[in-house]
């Protein structure tokens, strides 16, 4: 039934990522209010299918990397959603359900299998270590549209040849206000994501700390962020260094999820596939 769920969740953020694309090319309000119509029930159905799985497999589902990426897919669309409701920009649709939408179809290519929860992942620290550090990069997600969209919005101005786009994109004010926002949210969760894993991991293996491939990545991907955190409150990067700088975090967070994983041996092994 879970996948029944999912595979719904999928094709209502296919339709979403088309309303949102035709509305930036016609620029007709009612498309982009389908489109967060769609993209919400597309929510509501993803969410149905991690209660089901949850309810079939008898754990929190996010243990492997089909679980995983639909488990980010869903974040960066609750966050979507969330900053339709504060923010009102419209265009930032088409970017975050886009990402959503290619992590929905590379779970969906990965075995979808319930199997037994591995010894290792029955903690109580396990769904706050997942949750925390899930909704962290969800918003880093959403820094990373924002810094893409301020180089786009940049390259327009400065070239004074302001086409469509121009139109269609936020201010360079408003979109590095969203991304600062985004760095003061995503922060303090990804260092409550490491100490959670800390605590699990002592849990787990006997030590707080081992210098395994995966927390040795997101200990640098929490120092990329420290330090544009650090240069946005002292230094005052503002604007392109700090759009830069969340596409650049952005990566260390993908690497630091995937790539590790695929990559590089470790204890964290158990949940590629």
């Amino acid at each position: 039934m879970n996948i029944y769920f999912f595979k719904l969740a999928s094709l209502f953020y296919l339709l979403g990522t088309l309303f949102y694309s035709v509305y930036i090319l016609f620029l007709k309000d009612a498309l982009s209010k389908l489109a967060a119509v769609i993209v919400t029930i597309g929510f509501a159905s993803h969410t149905l299918a991690f209660l089901t799985r949850y309810v079939e497999a008898g754990y929190p589902p996010v243990t492997n990397l089909h679980e995983s990426l639909s488990f980010f897919a869903w974040m960066i669309v609750g966050v979507l959603l969330a900053a339709n409701l504060k923010y009102k920009i419209k265009v930032l649709g088409a970017f975050l359900t886009s990402i959503a939408l290619i992590l929905m179809l590379f779970a969906f290519a990965l075995p979808k299998e319930i199997v037994p929860l591995a010894p290792v992942l029955k903690s109580f620290w396990h769904p706050f270590h997942v949750a925390f550090a899930f909704l962290g990069n969800a918003i880093f997600t959403l820094a990373f549209c924002c810094g893409v969209m301020y180089l786009i919005q940049e390259h327009q101005l400065k070239s004074k040849k302001l086409g469509a786009l121009a139109r269609r994109l936020p201010s360079l004010k408003v979109l590095d206000d969203l991304n600062y926002q985004a760095l003061t949210l995503g922060f303090p969760l990804l260092t409550l994501g490491i100490i959670t894993g800390s605590v699990w991991a002592e849990y787990a293996w006997g030590r707080y700390w081992g210098w395994d491939p995966k927390e040795t990545w997101s200990l640098i991907t929490w120092f990329l962020y420290a330090a544009m955190l650090h240069q946005r409150l002292t230094v005052g990067w503002r604007g392109r260094k700090a759009a830069i700088m969340a596409i650049v975090g952005f990566f260390s967070v993908l690497f630091t999820f995937l790539g590790v994983n695929l990559l590089l041996p470790g204890l964290h092994a158990y949940s590629n596939w």
